[in-house]
């Protein structure tokens, strides 16, 4: 055996060292800060949502009490893994803050700068001066009514519609009753007695989940809509024979005449409910008929519309009961707050892996539609829609530069 073959067997080799990877996983440091609104109930995030985001490595700062409204309690959370705050100031402190209602004046002085907030934004309640303090604290806004999936879809919206429908026939017979000095009449209809009316603007989730409650309490339904599309998917959906018509200035008068109830659900696409139902058609309604308008939060489908709360949530026009309260799924805040869950969840875990808010709205440009304000610049047509003017003047108008 030679020497080398001798070296051979004792020398000590190096061994390759594997390429170092890059890893694009952030910890986030979300902050949930009990809600301050007039009867807001919900929470965005469940106990058990916070502990699959602590295991993955994030932070979860939650204030004390704010899922007491969807019966979940501080030790829940605490359990789950996360920090219970006493005040709002500590939660603010997170560089992710997630609720449900916009930001008002009070949570305002707590807000940092650079923070990045998700919430809903209720478009057409906001002013100009809203955004000018969210541009002069370099926040990066999301309207979560606004976020878009992949296919197009608006999973939020769809979601809190899908209750919204369940939930309004519930209300409607509640304020038919005598007790709430409405009609006196039951939603439905009984052997000799003629159906309740009621009447759907639009044909959308909404209508579709309250179309399914009118129709097995017996009631008598018709669904107006301005797309001929949207209605033959509504009966698909539906899968019964439900009067259906274009939206025509006769025929719906007629039938809103006729109706008991009449529910506005029919959305805007630039952000902006039309409006259907004008004065002198709600002053022809029968006395202590039913108006509930689902789409108050972007302006409202009836001239007589305006926003209501959970305290007072009625008023009468031409001795009509209007109920235009914008945050409905707060009636059923716990179910609600999982289906909210479900939604930022998964949303929350991979912005994570894709290294922070900034990339995930770069490297999604389908969500891109739920981002109105961003390090200072608004970036969102639809505020361009609110104020009428062209995007490029309101940039100009705040001083803001697009990225």
């Amino acid at each position: 055996m030679t020497g080398f073959q001798e070296l051979a067997k004792t020398a000590i080799y190096t061994k390759e060292a594997p390429a170092a990877m890059k890893s694009s996983q952030t910890n986030l440091l979300i902050g949930l800060p009990k809600e301050v609104s007039l009867q807001e109930n919900r929470i965005a995030l469940t106990p058990e949502a916070v502990a699959i985001l602590v295991r993955n490595g994030h932070h979860v700062i939650v204030e004390t009490n704010a899922g007491v409204g969807a019966k979940f309690t501080d030790s829940d959370y605490s359990e789950a893994g996360a920090q219970i705050a006493s005040s709002p100031k500590e939660v603010f402190e997170a560089n992710l803050i997630l609720k449900i209602e916009p930001l008002v004046d009070d949570e305002f002085e707590h807000l940092k700068n650079g923070t990045t907030v998700i919430s809903a934004l209720n478009l057409p309640a906001r002013e100009r001066a809203y955004f000018e303090k969210l541009n002069a604290r370099n926040v990066t806004g999301i309207g979560y009514e606004y976020i878009e999936d992949q296919a197009g879809g608006m999973p939020v919206i769809r979601s809190m519609s899908e209750m919204a429908g369940s939930t309004v026939m519930l209300i409607a017979g509640e304020y038919l009753s005598s007790s709430a000095n409405g009609r006196g009449i039951i939603l439905g209809g009984i052997t000799g007695v003629p159906p309740t009316k009621v009447v759907f603007l639009g044909a959308g989730t909404v209508t579709e989940y309250a179309t399914r409650t009118a129709l097995g309490m017996g009631a008598d339904v018709k669904v107006f809509d301005k797309d001929l599309y949207k209605l033959q998917r509504f009966k698909y959906a539906v899968g019964t024979s439900v009067y259906t018509s274009i939206l025509d200035s006769d025929t719906l008068t007629e039938a809103i005449e006729r109706a008991d109830v009449v529910i506005g659900a029919l959305r805007g696409e630039d952000g902006h409910s039309p409006v259907i139902v004008t004065d002198t058609m709600v002053s022809r309604m029968k006395p202590n008929s039913v108006i509930i308008d689902v789409a108050i939060d972007q302006g409202g489908n009836f001239e007589t519309s305006r926003m209501t709360s959970h305290k007072n949530p009625t008023y009468r026009v031409h001795d009509v009961i209007h109920f235009c309260v914008p945050n409905i799924a707060a009636r059923v805040s716990h179910t609600a707050s999982i289906a909210l869950s479900n939604i930022f969840l998964p949303f929350l875990l991979q912005t994570g892996t894709n290294g922070g808010i900034e990339a995930m709205i770069y490297a999604n440009r389908w969500f891109m539609k739920g981002v109105y304000c961003h390090k200072g610049s608004l970036t969102n047509l639809y505020m361009a829609r609110k104020f009428g003017m062209r995007f490029k003047d309101l940039e100009l108008l705040l001083g803001a530069s697009r990225f």
